[in-house]
């Protein structure tokens, strides 16, 4: 493992720091990661993997409490001293936030190299009981741990913006994160990468074009997942030619904040040594966001161009702890995958129409005063 040092940038314009110099000198030299999500979980780990693995990243903490933010970027600096670590505060829930956040960073930035779609929910999940018990008796008990088909529902909620909470942080406010930022991404003499936190419970059942937001299911993690791998694949279709590939991950069943949702931590110590035992036969319990990260951190390492579009790099943990890469063909079709970025277009128009309207509304208004 290689240790490093490091120098922080902070994000804020004030505080001495002249980003039209880092810019020009800067940019160039590093590789520049943007990582949402990253203030805890998957996206704090792979933080720190990466830093250890490569002094020579500029790593941006995209995230939603500033606070948070900068005690992970204290947190990083204190064990890499001169890495180069900025923030940008952005709500993926909030397409305001997630324009201001792409404005900072296109001012910031010349190129991004990679940017991991991280950032994720699944709200006030409840555990099917029934479910589980029937499960634990069937041939599919395996299969059930993996991915927790069948055992999850969760509540959902329309934001600010008036679509549906699940799909606009897992999906949407991505989606348009990586529109707004297309300058910095694509670079046909150098590729630049995207890589998506999906998971094992993206079920093509739970998915539907004409109800892509699943405001009529009770599974939106599911369905938004399954929808950043349909996403993934129209990306590589669309902007491949342009320098910028896309790739899913899943992370396996790590502890963190989403799954100490669904039961607290201390019953998750309660279950350990079953879990631990399980790990024998089902893989995908890594139990550590460090373990997690292992196909992240793979694939930054991997020639974008060369991976295939189809399959989802998934992280695994041996029952003797030893962590590996597997690999899954992902259950989609191309032709489905384009459609569905064609509707995400769509919306993206419409929202972009209505904010227009509200910001004319908002200065007539304010001329009238």
């Amino acid at each position: 493992m290689i240790s490093y040092s490091s120098t922080l940038l902070t994000s804020e314009s004030s505080g001495g720091v002249c980003f039209t110099t880092w810019k020009c000198e800067c940019a160039k030299m590093r590789k520049v990661v943007l990582i949402t999500g990253a203030s805890s979980g998957i996206g704090l780990a792979l933080c720190k993997r990466l830093l250890a693995e490569d002094d020579e990243l500029h790593l941006c903490l995209a995230c939603r409490n500033r606070n948070k933010a900068e005690a992970v970027h204290a947190t990083l600096l204190a064990s890499h001293p001169t890495a180069e670590v900025t923030i940008v505060q952005v709500d993926v829930s909030n397409l305001q936030s997630v324009f201001r956040a792409s404005k900072e960073l296109k001012q910031r930035f010349q190129r991004l190299d990679c940017i991991y779609l991280n950032a994720g929910i699944m709200p006030n999940p409840q555990l099917n009981i029934k479910a589980l018990f029937f499960g634990l008796f069937s041939r599919k008990v395996i299969h059930m741990f993996s991915t927790a088909e069948g055992l999850l529902t969760q509540g959902d909620k329309i934001t600010a913006d008036g679509l549906q909470e699940v799909f606009e942080t897992n999906v949407f406010g991505h989606f348009i994160l990586i529109r707004e930022l297309e300058p910095l991404l694509c670079h046909s003499d150098s590729p630049s990468q995207l890589i998506w936190t999906s998971s094992r419970n993206a079920r093509k059942s739970n998915f539907s074009l004409e109800d892509f937001q699943h405001s009529k299911g009770k599974e939106p993690y599911s369905s938004s997942k399954y929808a950043t791998d349909l996403l993934s694949v129209a990306l590589n279709r669309n902007f491949n030619q342009q320098g910028l590939y896309s790739n899913v991950v899943c992370p396996g069943t790590a502890l963190t904040n989403l799954t100490y949702g669904i039961l607290p931590p201390f019953i998750w110590t309660l279950l350990m040594p079953a879990i631990l035992l399980l790990r024998f036969f089902a893989n995908a319990f890594t139990l550590t966001p460090y373990n997690g990260t292992e196909a992240l951190v793979w694939l930054f390492h991997q020639k974008p161009e060369s991976l295939n579009p189809l399959i989802k790099y998934l992280s695994a943990t041996t029952g003797f702890g030893r962590n590996y890469i597997m690999t899954q063909k992902m259950d989609l079709d191309e032709d489905t995958a384009e459609k569905f970025y064609q509707k995400l277009l769509e919306l993206e128009k419409h929202i972009r129409v209505t904010i227009q309207k509200t910001d004319n509304q908002a200065g007539h208004s304010g001329s009238c005063l």
